[in-house]
């Protein structure tokens, strides 16, 4: 325990330090500029200097691009970040789904416009010396911003999602930044806009995909060699911060939170049990079955969640995603009862077995449960306090307080019936997880959902195997099953809830 103690103080305060010293020496202020909320970021020093407003792309937030803000200020520049409508700090939602509409880009733009203008107004800023660097549907909207806006002096579009907001005609010295292991798309968008004029230059940032291509340091090298041509040379010559040191210190506290449940589900239960334990291997023929009774039902799913009233809540995809795993939930919990009805276990005294993960025979301590529905606050705490303060913004704001609770309900009714079916059992568990994301992003090819969901399968997959541990951990002290999908479902659901967009 001790051994568990120091690990965990050390963890947390590795991460901490990490996360505090990013931006060491820069000066930071939150404003509000016609109801968009931006963070400024000063550099050390006094005169007038070039600004840069950077953008973040769909479902992300200005927190998310604090490496950026962190580079540029290093170097020199003034700094203004933004959250679009319906992301992150910023009530307002977007007018579509997708971003795609007209509607939605004349908001993107009147946001970009705000925050142009106010950092124009900055006593430190040169307002004729102005950038724009923008990721994904940021990417979109500053090249469309600078091509209305001649006197912007520079762009950098880092992972373009299209042609249209580019032509020969605008914007002038525009730099695409694409990762090298992004779908073809993104290629064809950077090299075809670069190709349109002869003061604009496309760069592939080898070995990162969509989301990583943020972290990379090629990525931060090139912005600044671009827009240091631009006003003359480096403001300064500082070392460029390592953009991944908040994501580091971010996975060094979940780490710690991660470590810091066993302690506390054993000091709630009062030990770890010592029998009964969930079967780590099912055998081929039952997770063979599993796999095509969750396929069937993820299905099933897919398709109905296209026709349910959850696609009209007020949040990008996850109305979708909310029908989805209601629907799927459902029916494996109907399939879990029916091979295994409450009270008669399919192989009583064989823990593991659907609608059977407890302990048979051994009953369970008074109050248990209830000291176990500690976990929850915990894991929120776990899963919003390391994302809030190393990756994006995690304070629900507005309309998804509410929103939350639906999809958490919905999450609850996949895990508890995954838990059921599963007995337990970490491996038929993942396989029910890596049934329901395949079918997911299969669906989102076919037309049914938004096809970010494919940009967005990594961290999703991420998510579905930390609620796996988290499952585990509750499993070997025989926490009961609606505990375990309850606090592993709010993992698999925070995230979601705080950032896909609001829209209305």
């Amino acid at each position: 325990m001790k051994r568990t103690l120091l690990l965990l103080l050390v963890l947390l305060l590795g991460g901490g330090w990490l996360i505090a010293g990013a931006g060491d020496g820069l000066r930071r202020e939150h404003v509000v500029a016609a109801g968009v909320p931006l963070e400024e970021v000063h550099p050390a020093g006094d005169g007038k200097r070039p600004g840069v407003v950077v953008a973040h792309g769909f479902s992300g937030s200005a927190r998310l691009m604090e490496p950026f803000g962190d580079t540029l200020a290093a170097r020199g520049y003034v700094v203004v970040l933004l959250d679009f409508a319906g992301h992150g700090a910023n009530t307002g939602g977007l007018p579509d789904q997708a971003a795609g509409t007209d509607k939605s880009t004349r908001v993107l733009q009147a946001n970009l416009d705000a925050a142009v203008a106010h950092l124009r107004s900055l006593t430190d800023v040169d307002p004729a010396r102005i950038a724009l660097v923008g990721h994904s549907m940021g990417a979109g909207a500053v090249t469309r911003y600078a091509a209305a806006h001649p006197d912007v002096a520079a762009t950098v579009a880092i992972s373009l999602p299209g042609v249209e907001a580019a032509s020969p005609q605008g914007p002038a010295n525009l730099l695409t930044l694409v990762g090298g292991l992004e779908f073809p798309g993104f290629h064809y968008s950077a090299e075809t806009v670069a190709a349109q004029r002869p003061d604009r230059m496309v760069r592939t940032i080898t070995g990162v995909e969509h989301i990583t291509v943020l972290y990379a340091p090629e990525t931060h090298r090139a912005m600044l060699a671009w827009l240091d041509s631009t006003f003359g040379g480096p403001l300064t010559y500082a070392d460029v911060p390592f953009p991944a040191r908040r994501l580091l210190g971010a996975g060094l506290l979940v780490l710690a939170f991660l470590i810091g449940l066993h302690p506390l589900v054993t000091l709630l239960a009062g030990g770890p049990r010592t029998t009964g334990k969930p079967k780590l291997w099912p055998g081929l023929p039952r997770l063979g079955l599993t796999v095509l009774v969750t396929a069937g039902a993820a299905a099933v799913g897919a398709v109905a969640a296209r026709f349910l009233p959850t696609t009209q809540m007020p949040i990008a995809i996850a109305g979708y995603v909310t029908g989805y795993a209601t629907v799927t939930g459902a029916l494996l919990l109907g399939y879990a009862y029916r091979i295994a009805p409450p009270g008669k276990p399919r192989n009583p005294g064989q823990p593991g077995e659907p609608g059977n993960p407890g302990q048979p025979g051994k009953p369970e301590k008074p109050g248990k449960s209830g000291r176990l529905l500690l976990t929850v606050p915990y894991a929120i705490v776990a899963i919003a306090v390391p994302v809030h303060l190393g990756l994006t913004h995690a304070i629900p704001v507005g309309d998804r307080w509410w929103l939350l609770l639906i999809m958490w309900a919905a999450f609850f009714l996949f895990a508890w019936a995954a838990e059921l079916v599963s007995g337990g059992s970490p491996v038929l568990l993942l396989a029910i997880s890596a049934v329901f994301v395949i079918v997911l992003a299969a669906a989102a090819v076919a037309g049914l959902t938004h096809s970010f969901v494919v940009l967005a399968l990594f961290p999703l997959i991420g998510l579905f195997l930390w609620q796996a541990v988290w499952s585990a951990i509750l499993h070997r002290h025989g926490a009961a099953t609606w505990v375990t999908a309850l606090t592993g479902s709010i993992v698999l659901t925070w995230p979601l809830a705080i950032t896909l967009p609001l829209i209305g």
